[in-house]
């Protein structure tokens, strides 16, 4: 399916018109009605435009127009939800020619609204055999357009762009995160990121476990013991050509491609969802692609320690004592708080080597975070008053939410070990994603311009594409509108 854009209506294939719940909306309906037919009282009381109603109208000649409702005041993941669903949903009734009236639409909005199509023609049925043809709306011959006012078209010309460059990597991580462990090992992560860097301009180095012994990433080997599969530490820069001194900024993503808590071993009924824990790597090694094909003006460089987390006889033990790249002891305390051991490594890496001006690590950290804030948004741990801002307003703006909560210095205790530097867990009820984030700041080195952002409710979650939790590609918008307004945050 082709998107394009125009100033004029076309007048064949099936129309979408999305439409806000206000006041005047009987008067918007009214013209409609009077096209279609319609008694002049029917649609507006059978269509309320509720967030995500639809209703589907038949015209002239056999074609549909479908009314989506988008609630009052919708933002952008209103739209882009609103969208998504109608696409899934009606995919295989759609014509092969469809147009979106989007003439009240500013540049933000188409972007959305293409997110949401893009998004909509997912499919997870990854490795089922018997899949039907798809839809004609779905082929190479489907077309949709964009109906937009003369005033906006440079503006969406670089939003259909930027949709369309944001959703091809998306679909990318949504099939890396759904794929099963078998078929997503940290080496498959790392050929992925080798391929993208060749592909879209970019440099790529793989660590492999010979090297990470070499150097002494023991966090992440100490993870890594317990599985026969070999772990990987994963290095994406993107420098823009051009600019001499474009702002640096660090990304570290937990990627472990399959938990199974170790020796502290999980509780068997939702194990099979733990192929997800690598949503923090997907949306660092997303964001590296996206930003390089976008040709952003910031030098970016991606970390991602990648391994499983298994259990044998050589499995790290509760109580067992290592020693991270940058020197610091950590005392295991459960071997189901691996994300973040392996993230100590990953932090230091970084700011031995690159001394990012900005420093930002993700990752499916903690049930905790789920607990205080649901599926509705990612914790914000930051030292950086200006930086959890500028995190918090691109949140707001692309509706991938974030919530700051705190990391006072009254939560060290947690982390306080007898025998070691750091134990990895506190071992209570209570505040572990702060006590998550206290463990990661000690390996910050001082960093002045830190986020953590734990996106453990985020990054796998119930959606129309399937009956059981599914990948979203939570992360990738957050990041690249914080990347386009650094320039403009000075």
């Amino acid at each position: 399916m082709i998107i394009t854009y125009t100033t004029q209506a076309p007048t064949t294939g099936d129309r979408i018109i999305p439409l806000v719940q206000t006041e005047s909306l009987a008067d918007r309906l009214a013209p409609l009605a009077d096209e279609l037919a319609v008694p002049v009282d029917v649609l507006p009381r059978d269509f309320k435009a509720d967030a995500r109603e639809v209703m589907s109208l038949y015209g002239s000649g056999g074609t549909k127009t479908y009314l989506l409702g988008l609630g009052k005041k919708p933002q952008a993941m209103d739209w882009l939800r609103a969208f998504r669903k109608l696409i899934f949903d009606q995919k295989a009734r759609l014509a092969e020619q469809v147009w979106v009236d989007l003439t009240d639409a500013d540049g933000a909005t188409v972007e959305a609204v293409v997110l949401g199509i893009r998004g909509g023609t997912y499919d997870l049925r990854l490795f089922q055999t018997d899949k039907p043809e798809p839809p004609a709306f779905l082929t190479d011959a489907g077309r949709l357009t964009l109906v937009v006012s003369a005033d906006q078209e440079e503006a969406v010309q670089t939003s259909l762009n930027r949709a369309e460059v944001i959703a091809q990597t998306t679909r990318q991580m949504l099939d890396l995160m759904n794929a099963p462990a078998n078929l997503k090992s940290p080496e498959r992560l790392s050929d992925w990121a080798v391929a993208s860097g060749r592909e879209h301009g970019y440099a790529v180095t793989v660590l492999n476990r010979a090297e990470l012994e070499r150097q002494g990433l023991n966090a992440l080997l100490s993870v890594a013991q317990g599985s026969d599969v070999p772990p990987v530490l994963i290095v994406a820069e993107y420098k823009p050509e051009g600019i001499d001194k474009a702002p640096t900024v660090g990304l570290v993503g937990k990627g472990v491609t399959f938990d199974t808590g170790g020796v502290s071993i999980k509780d068997s009924a939702n194990m099979h969802l733990m192929k997800s824990d690598m949503g923090g790597a997907a949306a660092v090694l997303g964001t590296v692609e996206v930003a390089a094909r976008l040709r952003l003006p910031v030098h970016l460089i991606g970390i991602v320690p990648a391994t499983e987390n298994s259990t044998d006889g050589r499995s790290t033990k509760p109580g067992d004592v290592i020693t991270a790249y940058n020197g610091k002891t950590i005392e295991v305390i459960d071997t189901d708080a691996e994300g973040r051991v392996i993230l100590a490594d990953g932090l230091g890496y970084m700011l031995r080597h690159y001394q990012p001006d900005v420093l930002i690590d993700l990752a499916t950290l903690t049930g905790s975070v789920i607990g205080t804030l649901g599926y509705h948004a990612a914790g914000l741990f930051s030292n950086n008053d200006d930086l959890a801002s500028q995190l918090t307003a691109s949140a707001d703006r692309t509706g991938e939410r974030l919530w700051r909560l705190p990391i006072w210095d009254l939560y060290k205790d947690d982390i306080r070990s007898d025998v070691a530097d750091v134990k990895n867990f506190h071992g209570k009820p209570i505040n572990g994603a702060i006590a998550a984030a206290k463990f990661l700041e000690v390996f910050i080195e001082g960093h002045p311009a830190w986020a953590h952002l734990d996106i453990a409710g985020m990054a796998f979650a119930d959606t129309e594409f399937g009956s059981q939790k599914n990948a979203t590609g939570y992360g990738i918008r957050l990041l690249i509108d914080y990347l386009r307004t650094i320039p403009a945050n000075g």
